[in-house]
C-alpha cells in the first residue's frame, strides 16, 4: 500500500491512498511551523478492519521524524492512538 503526500491547500497536507482513481484513505494535517496538527483520518468501508488508519498514522509519524516535526492530535483517531500506544511519544506534542 503506497501513500502519496499531497498539498491540499496552503499549510494543509495529507497522505492519501487511491485505487483506480478513488480515494480510499487519507490522514490530513495543518502544518504550523514545526508542528503537524493532525485533524482528520478517513478510511473507506472497503478497507475497514485492515489496519489502514494505523498505517496512515505510522507513515505520518515517520514523516514527522524525518522532518524533525512534532504531531499534535486533534482527530479523534489520532488522540486515541496516542493514548493507547507509546510508539509516538517521540513525536507527539
Amino acid at each position: 500500500m503506497e501513500f502519496q503526500l499531497q498539498q491540499l491547500a496552503q499549510n494543509k497536507l495529507a497522505f492519501v491512498y487511491k485505487q483506480d482513481g478513488e480515494k480510499l484513505a487519507e490522514i490530513t494535517w495543518q502544518q504550523k511551523g514545526q508542528v503537524m496538527v493532525m485533524d482528520h483520518t478517513y478510511v473507506s468501508d472497503k478497507l475497514r478492519g485492515q489496519g489502514v488508519a494505523k498505517k496512515l498514522l505510522d507513515h505520518a509519524a515517520a514523516y514527522a521524524r524525518e522532518k524533525g516535526y512534532n504531531m499534535q492530535a486533534v482527530c479523534s483517531y489520532v488522540v486515541a492512538a496516542f493514548e493507547k500506544s507509546n510508539a509516538y511519544d517521540d513525536v507527539k506534542q
